[in-house]
């Protein structure tokens, strides 16, 4: 059995929010565990292998080693791998997907003119307030998105299971941009549970009442929580889209490190031989 210190190793030392153990757990309800050095999470017959082994992210001797002890679980009938690289066990017929990771230096670097312009104009509309509550106007905001965009099964689920992350992470933080009658116009989550790196998780606005810069704003917020806690680094998550780059790369972000998904499903141990017999006792 896994102890729960090495567990807490991983989210101590985690470099991309996928190692954040109480993250996951929340929002998947799989049940996690070291596989060599990197951390797993298992539901039923599927794996999602995190990759990016605690020693050094982009170590892919390492992320094969863990491949091949991820293979010879009992049971396992699909393996989702997550890592800075292919790895070499993956078939031909494997899914794909790839992105990017991006990253500010905390302190993040003074910003340009155009971004000093837009934080001025949202601080001059809107307070920040954080904490861990979820109030209803979070769950609003939550909604209006669901409704209004074209997301993909698995980040509206994601969305779902925010209150329970927040919840079971005590190092998530809520930004909260509010108007001066107290009115939600923007948040932001953040995870803090690592020891070097923060975490922007996510980021809502109210069209109708954020101004211009609110998303900024309340990112600032949680790059002064990183700098107050004495973290090093944010990771400000994937690219997503140009949109979503953008955002990130005015800040000065950098690509931090490359995401590779790669998917496919195993065959049991022993189903060729068992195949073959069957086929001798004329039972297929």
């Amino acid at each position: 059995m896994i102890g729960p210190d090495r567990l807490a190793r991983a989210t101590a030392e985690a470099a991309v929010p996928e190692q954040v153990v109480a993250y996951v757990a929340a929002v998947a309800g799989s049940r996690p565990l070291m596989i060599g050095d990197c951390v797993g999470f298992a539901s039923g017959g599927a794996l999602v292998l995190v990759g990016y082994p605690l020693h050094e992210p982009g170590d892919a001797k390492a992320l094969a080693a863990a491949v091949d002890r991820a293979l010879q679980m009992p049971g396992l009938e699909r393996i989702t791998v997550i890592g800075a690289a292919r790895p070499p066990q993956a078939p031909p017929t494997a899914m794909v997907a790839q992105d990017i990771y991006y990253a500010l230096p905390v302190p993040a670097p003074p910003p340009a003119q155009k971004l000093r312009n837009l934080l001025r104009r949202a601080q001059r509309e809107l307070s920040l307030v954080q904490g861990r509550s979820w109030e209803n106007d979070h769950a609003a905001l939550v909604q209006r998105r669901l409704h209004e965009g074209r997301l993909a099964a698995g980040t509206r689920h994601i969305f779902g299971q925010l209150p329970r992350y927040i919840e079971a992470s005590a190092g998530s933080l809520v930004v909260s941009g509010r108007r001066a009658d107290g009115r939600l116009a923007a948040f932001a989550v953040g995870e803090f549970a690592a020891l070097t790196t923060a975490f922007f998780m996510f980021c809502f606005r109210d069209p109708e009442l954020a101004p211009p810069g609110s998303a900024d704003l309340v990112l600032s917020g949680l790059l002064e929580e990183a700098r107050r806690r004495g973290q090093t680094r944010m990771n400000l998550g994937l690219g997503v889209n140009a949109g979503i780059g953008f955002f990130k790369r005015k800040w000065g972000a950098e690509p931090f490190l490359p995401y590779v998904e790669t998917s496919w499903e195993v065959k049991p141990r022993g189903f060729i031989s068992k195949l073959r017999r069957l086929v001798v006792k004329g039972e297929t």
